[in-house]
């Protein structure tokens, strides 16, 4: 899977003018406009730091323990212990881990549409009225797509409201970048279990981040955009399939104690990398997911590990500011990470969901 990918995915991202300059602010491309108290915070903290550097582990520990918080709508101090369901969870979940049998059967595969859409974006004539039509089969397609168009177009213009006049607008580029992330997304529907329906959109929404943040970063990690690209996007399809069985385990709320969230993330990372290698992924992604379990035990981390750790923690940090559970005004939340994380983090508040691939 990854060789089909890999002749069919964009470019690397071109370097960010907003990521060069002397000072965190330069690169945040906000010199000139005034610093709001947590911008402030975060750039004092940001200074002067190593650019290779990842979260310590006491700070991603904290973002993971909150994280964990929010996905299982769990309040602070909730319960450390285990419950009976949860570790009838755990226990399916370490049995798929150790299995024989392949892990990547159970992940739901892409859309048959979307290999042939990107199969016609490989040539460099593309015809825009036949991917026009191929993409006109599928409906969530069709919106991603105008959406995606709509979100571009210069202020004032009129509203896209055709695939064919979208097509124009996003480019070849913009078409394979946006079909390949639709191809990842999580199929969700009314049939889903509770956990699937809650916890999925979550999840999902933050690996997207964290892959966007990866590409833009990829440059100064010494690895391949497409590659740190990739290790964001897979690095919890083993979570995505643990929820299935947590829908099978409870029928509602009633698991997320602390120490089924720590064991939870150790055996869904397991699977997202068992997966990853069935599907031959690059070895650099996934020797960077493997790692995120023992980066603060090992000395000598590879490059695309640090950089995951460091796109999985501005991701997370993200979100959870958006939704009031952290404060990024907080300057130990940036402290030690390289200047050019405040950039990504900036341009992470700007990502939509709905609109961006």
């Amino acid at each position: 899977m990854f060789e089909w990918f890999k002749r069919l995915i964009i470019a690397p991202l071109p370097p960010e003018s907003a990521l060069a300059g002397a000072s965190a602010m330069d690169r945040a491309g906000m010199s000139a406009a005034p610093q709001s108290e947590a911008e402030h915070a975060i750039a004092q903290a940001l200074a002067g730091t190593n650019t290779g550097a990842s979260p310590s582990f006491a700070q991603k520990e904290h973002v993971d323990h909150v994280w964990f918080r929010w996905l299982f709508d769990k309040a602070e101090g909730s319960t450390l212990q285990m419950n009976r369901a949860e570790g009838v969870v755990l226990d399916a979940l370490a049995a798929i881990v150790n299995a024989d049998q392949s892990g990547s059967d159970l992940v739901r595969r892409m859309p048959g549409l979307i290999p042939q859409v990107l199969q016609s974006l490989r040539c460099d004539r593309f015809s825009g009225t036949e991917i026009a039509r191929l993409i006109s089969g599928d409906l969530v397609l069709v919106a991603a797509v105008v959406r995606l168009a709509n979100n571009a177009r210069q202020f004032g213009a009129k509203e896209i409201v055709s695939v064919e006049h979208a097509i124009l607008v996003i480019g070849q580029e913009g078409l394979r970048h946006l079909i390949t992330t639709v191809a990842f997304r999580p199929i969700i529907d009314l049939q889903s279990g509770y956990y699937s329906r809650r916890l999925a959109p979550r999840i999902w929404e933050q690996a997207e981040r964290c892959a966007v943040a990866s590409r833009m970063l990829a440059e100064q990690s010494g690895g391949t955009a497409f590659d740190a690209f990739l290790a964001g996007l897979a690095q919890h399809v083993g979570l995505l399939v643990a929820l299935r069985l947590m829908d099978q385990a409870s029928g509602g709320p009633g698991l997320g104690s602390s120490m089924f969230c720590a064991r939870l993330q150790q055996l869904a990372r397991q699977l997202s990398c068992r997966i990853s290698r069935e599907w031959n992924f690059p070895p650099a992604a996934v020797l960077a997911i493997a790692e995120q379990e023992t980066l603060h035990r090992n000395a000598r981390p590879s490059d695309m590990g640090r950089l995951l750790a460091q796109t999985d923690y501005l991701s997370k940090t993200c979100i959870l500011s958006e939704q009031g559970l952290l404060d990024e005004a907080d300057p130990a939340l940036f402290e030690g990470l390289p200047a050019t994380a405040l950039a990504c983090y900036n341009r992470l508040h700007a990502f939509d969901t709905a609109t961006t691939p």
